[in-house]
């Protein structure tokens, strides 16, 4: 059947030339030169316009947000890139985040060059202190080695003359007490915080312990805030995760209308039993759940630009107040892994930009020396927790560890175990310690370099500094 109406279909077509072949003899019309015919499409189109060349890039992200980014290029030279919902095929989401090394193909099209794939090649460390790195190996160059080991101290705020010593130490930052507080205005309170940052030549970090519940060291006086902020606990009860976050935004603008960057919460230790030292200051949960509020918090705190400080890893557990003693922690460490890591990991994964380590001995990891002077303690949060940020002890003058080391020895010993930041209540001492240290080789040189640029890097991740 096919077959019989092909033949008929060409048969047609043959007399029909024929046809216009005499008819066009009879006219004698003058001759057409026309655009080839196809027999099913007609005359050919018009060649289709070609796209602009393809072209690749790589990078680390500066900026990111729904519409593009910009990137640094290895060379060190900057390009933005624009996403187009007809012109590409990545979504619109925000694809790449700040700190990311990312391969990109685009095109150029307009202002800004068209993204048409993008491959992250290796995302940001936690916090992405990458991106402040090189600028804080230019400040690191132009320091004295006075000027990095004073890098290397959150001191608590001199009682007197707290502007001279942060002339003459410059010191990292100042942590303030009730005693900084008490009876005293917000304009006083705001222009003593103001006369230290004015004598710095590297800004300063102004840190307070503001964990809501029994530690709250600025929200208890009514001249500063109109009501005492409640505890993790408390707030939950109230009303669930997003009491806890809307919390956290109006603590943050509370500390940073004072001229306080960092608050040293939250609290990451998982207690679930009342008759814990730690269980009233904690989320009160088991580990998923306090890994979630962690991620909340440390997110809005992000988000609101103030500096946070998780604490206090290892994880405290049911141990006692090292503010009067040595803890020993005899728990196995799969306990750890399953349960007191995962706050703070979660705290990592959301970019907190410091770690508060506690001075608990924990045997299973290190039998000999209290967490915060380990040097296994901070290999675990370096290496497989993969924290880059800032690692701090917790305070030095605790009878923890006063008792069993000397003021000196245990400022040394901190440093060489791999914290960034030493809490200090006895600061100059201390200062005279590592600088003294430094000087007969018992610490490296490097490993002050490592310490405070980490520490700069923080700054200007908070905009402490430019």
């Amino acid at each position: 059947m096919k077959k019989t109406i092909t033949a008929v279909f060409l048969c047609g077509l043959f007399i029909m030339a024929g046809c216009a072949v005499q008819e066009a003899e009879e006219t004698a019309a003058p001759t057409v030169v026309s655009a080839p015919v196809d027999s099913v499409s007609g005359p050919s189109p018009s060649p289709e316009p070609q796209e602009p060349e393809t072209k690749t890039a790589a990078g680390t992200v500066l900026a990111a947000d729904d519409t593009g980014f910009s990137l640094e290029n290895d060379n060190g030279a900057r390009q933005s890139f624009s996403f187009s919902g007809e012109d590409s095929g990545v979504p619109l989401v925000r694809t790449v985040k700040p700190g990311d090394t990312v391969r990109v193909t685009y095109m150029e099209s307009g202002a800004k060059p068209i993204v048409r794939d993008v491959e992250v090649t290796q995302d940001a460390p936690n916090p992405p202190f990458n991106l402040y790195a090189g600028r804080a190996e230019e400040i690191l160059q132009g320091m004295t080695t006075e000027e990095k080991v004073g890098q290397m101290f959150f001191a608590r705020c001199p009682e007197g003359d707290a502007a001279a010593v942060a002339e003459e130490y410059q010191p990292a930052g100042y942590i303030l007490f009730d005693r900084d507080f008490k009876g005293k205005s917000r304009d006083e309170v705001i222009g003593s915080i103001e006369s230290c940052q004015q004598v710095s030549r590297l800004g300063m970090l102004i840190g307070v312990d503001e964990e809501g519940g029994t530690v709250n060291r600025v929200s208890k006086y009514e001249e500063l805030c109109s009501d005492p902020f409640l505890s993790p606990q408390e707030l939950y009860s109230e009303g669930g995760m997003e009491r806890i976050v809307s919390d956290t935004a109006g603590k943050a603008e509370v500390l940073k209308g004072l001229g306080i960057n960092v608050n040293l919460a939250p609290v990451c230790d998982v207690s679930v039993n009342p008759d814990d030292f730690i269980y009233k200051r904690a989320f009160g949960k088991d580990a998923e759940e306090t890994a979630g509020y962690v991620t909340a918090v440390v997110r809005q705190m992000n988000e609101s630009g103030i500096g946070c400080t998780l604490k206090h890893f290892p994880g405290y557990g049911s141990n006692t107040d090292t503010h009067t003693g040595i803890a020993h922690d005899t728990r196995d460490y799969g306990s750890f892994l399953e349960s007191d890591f995962l706050p703070f990991a979660a705290g990592i994964e959301e970019n907190a930009g410091s770690i508060l380590v506690c001075h608990n001995i924990v045997e299973c990891i290190d039998g000999e020396y209290p967490a915060s002077l380990s040097e296994k303690a901070h290999d675990i949060l370096r290496s497989d927790l993969g924290f880059s940020g800032v690692i701090m002890t917790d305070d030095l003058y605790m009878d923890a560890i006063r008792d069993e080391y000397g003021v000196g020895e245990a400022a040394v010993l901190a440093v060489r175990a791999g914290n960034d930041l030493i809490l200090s209540s006895q600061f100059e001492e201390q200062y005279q310690a590592v600088l003294d240290a430094l000087g007969d080789g018992s610490i490296s040189g490097e490993r002050i370099d490592e310490a405070a640029g980490r520490v700069l890097c923080w700054k200007l991740s908070l905009g402490v500094i430019e």
